[in-house]
């Protein structure tokens, strides 16, 4: 084995070349000048910066919505404040009124439709889902920050905010999702 490491490094010596002589910095900056390239990596920049904003600027006003329904009684099957909300009746019209998304009515589809994230991901408007039913993803809420979300919970109930790490909702976590509205439709739907 080692003869070959040998004559591998005797090819590699054989082959070498010295490095070129540094460049002139005028000559370096006339380049980048000529070629524009300081330009593009602005422009790159300032969409990449543009683009967390939205997002960011989405997840704030998506809680800032939803938390305008605090207080709006749960309907089994509801999906407006006139009637009521059901869970994924409210996580689908917060999407659909603030982000201009239209998410699958049901929990356990709009789980199956977003991104899963762990748990210590989770920001301000990531969906949290939780088996209340003896089956998996049967609620749904919006994450608010600070290990809360909001939810629509039950009959007789109203939408309100609640601390993951109470026992019940903690015993009952499913798992987080993120919702990703690609432009050709995978997770969620554009209107």
């Amino acid at each position: 084995m080692s003869r070959w490491l040998c004559i591998l490094l005797l090819a590699c010596a054989t082959t070498a070349q010295a490095a070129p002589q540094a460049a002139n910095p005028d000559d370096m900056d006339r380049f980048i000048t000529d070629k524009g390239l300081l330009t593009r990596l602005e422009d790159v920049s300032h969409k990449v910066a543009d683009r967390a904003h939205t997002v960011a600027d989405q997840a704030s006003s998506l809680v800032v919505n939803a938390m305008g329904f605090l207080g709006v009684p749960y309907k089994r099957g509801g999906s407006s404040a006139e009637t009521g909300f059901d869970c994924s009746g409210f996580v689908r019209a917060m999407y659909e009124q603030t982000v201009g998304l239209l998410l699958p009515r049901r929990a356990d589809q709009q789980a199956a439709a977003t991104q899963v994230i762990d748990k210590k991901e989770l920001q301000p408007g990531d969906l949290v889902f939780f088996n209340t039913m003896r089956r998996n993803f049967s609620h749904v809420g919006i994450y608010v920050g600070d290990n809360k979300f909001i939810h629509a919970p039950r009959s007789g109930a109203q939408i309100r905010v609640e601390d993951m790490g109470v026992a019940y909702w903690a015993r009952r976590f499913n798992g987080a999702r993120r919702v990703a509205g690609n432009a050709d439709g995978e997770s969620a739907q554009a209107k």
